[in-house]
């Protein structure tokens, strides 16, 4: 009789080969798949291996969706204000009362405004016997979504503002300015603007960068002297006084819209030279190639032998570029807004947010105030760990 521990490991056995020899077909066809792959996908495989270029990518992607849907996300809308509620520090949303039960439906205490006896400054209490829970989809300040279609219902919130006591019911969970507007919503919406500047910027200086370097590095002689040139000039102007000088001789009476593209446009104007030296450098080596010289000699014009030919070469070069020049777009513009140069009130950027905390006695006593920094922070982080990511992507071969 046939042992059954024996036969149990001939199983095994057999199994254990099968197994590798189905791991080592597939490593087979994986490396295979790398020497036929395209550079796309060479430089995707390379970039998913970085991780922190993965978590910037997944950080950027719920920055941006933020920002596009901001005013559904926002419980309040940009300008919605109490004065009743001026300088109150966040408040939360609770899970659990103040008898130790559990609520899957979160809820909000009722906030009483009150005043200290000594220095008669505002102090704001929760009554924990009144409670409210918040709800889903609730109707409140009419926006426009994606700026077209009329809406008003927000993803969530309290359906009923006024307090038994006196007080109030709300969802304030940055705390709220000195307007006693709520300041988590104001830097969502916020969003729409900071973080699309340095795309809208990027893409400008790109063309700009692209044409005059390409042109530079193509042609050479005169015209290479002369942009050259240009660039120097553009690069040896101080940076921030430029853009205070600029941004002072937009109209104060701007619309917001105006002003907006006004100041991506000024970002755009000095943002472009260091893109141009690049393109440059790398049209003076493949302008010599082989293949740019039978371009060439076929007869091909000098726009479709740059646009076809030598463009495509360091395609994956430029995009990292591009990801490591947006997080200065959006700087210049929060710098630019916090000196009171860029944006103005009623606009919302980071920028305009953080125009409150210049003053001392609001960091020291409304240190929430500076929450809008912290998307900054995040934002430009991100884009940096992506540019990164893409920038040792783009030679999938080293």
């Amino acid at each position: 009789m046939q042992d059954p521990i024996k036969g149990l490991q001939k199983v095994n056995r057999r199994e254990m080969k099968r197994r590798k020899a189905a791991y080592k077909a597939q490593s087979e066809r994986e490396v295979d798949s790398i020497y036929v792959a395209s550079q796309w996908k060479l430089t995707r495989m390379r970039f998913k291996r970085n991780r922190l270029a993965v978590v910037g990518f997944v950080t950027l992607c719920i920055i941006y969706f933020i920002a596009l849907f901001a005013n559904f996300l926002a419980p309040y809308g940009k300008q919605d204000y109490n004065a009743n509620i001026t300088n109150m520090a966040p408040h939360g949303m609770h899970w659990i009362d103040e008898e130790g039960s559990f609520s899957f439906r979160p809820f909000v205490y009722e906030i009483v405004k009150g005043y200290d006896p000594v220095t008669f400054a505002p102090t704001y209490e929760v009554d924990t016997t009144q409670k409210q829970y918040i709800s889903l989809f609730v109707k409140g300040t009419p926006y426009k979504l994606f700026g077209l279609i009329d809406c008003d219902v927000h993803l969530f919130g309290v359906k009923e503002a006024a307090g038994p006591n006196g007080g109030i019911y709300g969802v304030y969970l940055f705390g709220t300015d000195q307007a006693g507007r709520d300041l988590f919503s104001r830097t969502l919406i916020g969003a729409q603007i900071s973080a699309t500047v340095g795309l809208i910027g990027v893409l400008l200086s790109f063309f700009l960068g692209l044409i005059m370097g390409g042109l530079s590095g193509y042609l050479g002689g005169t015209v290479d002297v002369i942009i050259q040139r240009i660039i120097d000039f553009v690069i040896s102007l101080p940076t921030i006084p430029l853009w205070m000088a600029l941004a002072a001789a937009v109209p104060s009476n701007w619309p917001v819209t105006k002003t907006y593209f006004c100041i991506t446009l000024i970002l755009s104007l000095v943002g472009w030279p260091s893109l141009a030296r690049t393109v440059r450098s790398k049209f003076m080596s493949l302008k010599n190639e082989d293949y740019v010289k039978a371009a060439r000699v076929a007869g091909a014009s000098t726009p479709r032998i740059i646009a076809k030919h030598m463009v495509p070469m360091f395609t994956s070069h430029l995009i990292a570029s591009l990801s490591l020049s947006i997080p200065g777009m959006i700087l210049g513009e929060t710098s630019l807004s916090f000196l009171g140069l860029g944006l103005r009130a009623p606009a919302v950027s980071w920028g305009v947010l953080l125009a409150d905390a210049q003053k001392f006695r609001n960091v020291a006593l409304y240190p929430w105030t500076l929450i809008p920094g912290l998307f900054v922070v995040v934002t430009v982080m991100a884009f940096n760990f992506v540019g990164d990511g893409l920038r040792d992507a783009a030679d999938p071969y080293l």
